[in-house]
């Protein structure tokens, strides 16, 4: 870019998480660092469904984006590789945003980092660890920043914790559980299409992020993954696991068990449930963090249904992600996973600016400063400082599909995941 102007973003991948977080943050951005914005998918029904949507309507009046398919399309004509000709047409170090089914995450990152854009991926960046390697080689190379969407990094609770963790005020993490079970319209959705037994399970999909946390509140790497799977079938008939219980064992010797799965019951009062409990060891005493994710305070009556699936009584949580009233046109939103969204795009607009004017060898030797920089202090998830992730959901679909056998993380001069031989 080397300008120092207002950014383009690219959005590849319509689906629910583009409409629920993605596209209204890229839009409240847009009335500030952002310039264009496009939105690219296999086909147009999707992005008809963003256009209509009225709630983004009302949000961000008079507010567009370039859908690729145009809408003019055949809804059932699929573009498979339009994303390719999307980003070969953008102009240098602008941002493409990730938001596709987690098995094609590779393959976009690589041709956005191909066409030297900035990458900001939902997680899990993706599920090898040599994959996140070569993503993070290719960035250095060419000064790109690839930000991964760990959301839960920047809800204030855990932020809190980590500090209050390093400075030693709860002990030594021993023994752990968290939850997150989503809700079971989520078998009626995309999912049926692409959440199947060989691409990916409950585990790897929401309950990375607890994962994730813990090695970000301590500091403690993976060591040991066990996953087993509860296996259903979806309303198009494809298998899929619905239920997963994992447990992860730290270097200290720690343990997390973790359980996810696609069946928090749509009449229920909660959009999902989630939670995590940490127990710690300390000199003579122990020390605790629980965070009650699913319930936040808030509780709503409507007199109709407008809750995830219609209900009527709800857990609301103010934390996450809600559209408010403001002091600008229509609604702007607030919450962790906003501002998770917003830090990286905010960084690539930083790095940008920074450079703007410098000679290319200049640029590209600052550019790689700030993003390494970024990397050590550790809060935006990237693939320097948060590659423990792909080895545990590399470790986890090798275990799930072996019924849960037990698969070490070998941390080595080439880290990598074995599957433990029995005695």
């Amino acid at each position: 870019m080397n300008t120092g102007k207002r950014m383009d973003v690219t959005i590849v991948g319509g689906g629910m998480i583009t409409n629920d977080l993605i596209l209204p943050s890229v839009y409240h951005l847009q009335r500030g660092m952002v310039r264009n914005i496009a939105v690219c998918a296999l086909n147009n029904p999707p992005l008809k469904a963003l256009k209509e949507n009225k709630e983004l309507r009302e949000a961000f009046p008079e507010q567009e984006f370039t859908p690729y398919p145009a809408l003019e399309e055949r809804p059932d004509r699929n573009f498979p590789d339009l994303f390719k000709a999307v980003l070969a047409e953008m102009e240098p170090r602008q941002a493409v945003v990730v938001a596709m089914p987690d098995h094609l995450h590779y393959s976009v990152v690589m041709e956005a980092l191909k066409h030297n854009q900035h990458v900001l991926c939902v997680k899990p960046l993706v599920q090898r660890y040599d994959d996140a390697m070569e993503i993070e080689e290719l960035a250095r190379d060419k000064g790109l920043f690839v930000g991964v969407e760990y959301h839960k990094r920047f809800d204030t609770r855990a932020l809190m914790a980590k500090r209050e963790y390093g400075l030693g005020h709860f002990g030594e993490f021993v023994m752990g559980e968290a939850k997150m079970i989503e809700p079971y319209f989520y078998r009626h959705s995309n999912f049926q299409n692409w959440f199947t037994c060989d691409q990916s399970d409950p585990f790897t999909y929401v309950g990375c992020h607890y994962v994730d946390l813990v090695y970000f509140i301590t500091g403690l790497k993976p060591v040991s993954v066990s996953v087993v799977g509860i296996k259903g079938t979806f309303p198009n008939g494809n298998e899929g696991y619905m239920w997963a219980n994992g447990r992860v064992t730290f270097e200290n010797g720690a343990i997390l068990s973790v359980t996810d799965g696609l069946g928090y019951p749509d009449e229920g009062a909660g959009s999902n449930e989630q939670c995590l409990s940490m127990f710690c060891e300390g000199n003579g005493k122990t020390g605790l963090i629980k965070h009650d994710d699913q319930f936040r305070g808030v509780s709503h009556s409507y007199l109709d249904g407008i809750g995830c699936a219609g209900s009527y009584f709800n857990f609301v949580s103010p934390d996450f992600f809600r559209l408010v009233p403001w002091e600008g046109p229509g609604y702007k939103p607030v919450g962790y996973g906003f501002q998770s969204v917003a830090a990286t795009l905010r960084t690539i607009y930083r790095i940008e600016k920074e450079v703007a004017g410098m000679t290319e060898t200049s640029s590209l030797q600052r550019r790689r400063e700030m993003i390494a920089e970024v990397d050590r202090r550790g809060i935006i998830a990237t693939p320097a400082n948060s590659s423990t992730n792909e080895l545990v959901m590399e470790a986890a679909r090798m275990s799930i599909l072996q019924d849960g056998e037990i698969v070490d993380i070998i941390y080595d001069k080439h880290p990598h995941v074995e599957l433990r031989r029995k005695n």
